[in-house]
């Protein structure tokens, strides 16, 4: 879905961006941008057969920090409760899962980078699973 909001479209752009740099890495794609009432999951894929969660952040700039700060302690939490939804609608509890951060910085015209934070952050620190 195309959209005029420059920001939206470079959201998009990044998670697209995200996408192919993690299908080069040899992960499998299994769903994008799944939505609930509890808020979303950016790409959900698997990566030698464990289930990864990945938050997708774009930055125009480096003025923010890395991967690592782009998702606070909220946002983790937020994410444990989508992810566990998620494998528990497909009965999938017997799953290993992980979650990855990808920040996107700038565009590639412009020189911008990836960087991909795997197993971003411990799940039992935020009582899920």
């Amino acid at each position: 879905m195309a959209t005029s909001d420059p920001r939206h479209r470079f959201g998009q752009e990044s998670e697209m961006r995200a996408e192919q740099f993690l299908l080069a890495k040899g992960y499998r794609i299994l769903d994008r941008n799944v939505r609930t009432p509890l808020g979303e999951l950016d790409l959900v894929a698997e990566d030698q057969g464990v289930v990864v969660f990945v938050e997708v952040k774009g930055r125009a700039t480096e003025a923010f920090g890395g991967a690592l700060l782009a998702v606070d302690h909220r946002k983790r939490v937020k994410l444990t409760k989508l992810a566990t939804q998620y494998l528990a609608q497909r009965h999938w509890s017997d799953k290993a899962c992980r979650f990855d951060v990808v920040l996107v910085q700038g565009k590639p015209s412009e020189g911008g980078g990836i960087e991909h934070l795997q197993n971003a952050f411990d799940v039992g620190e935020h009582g899920g699973f």
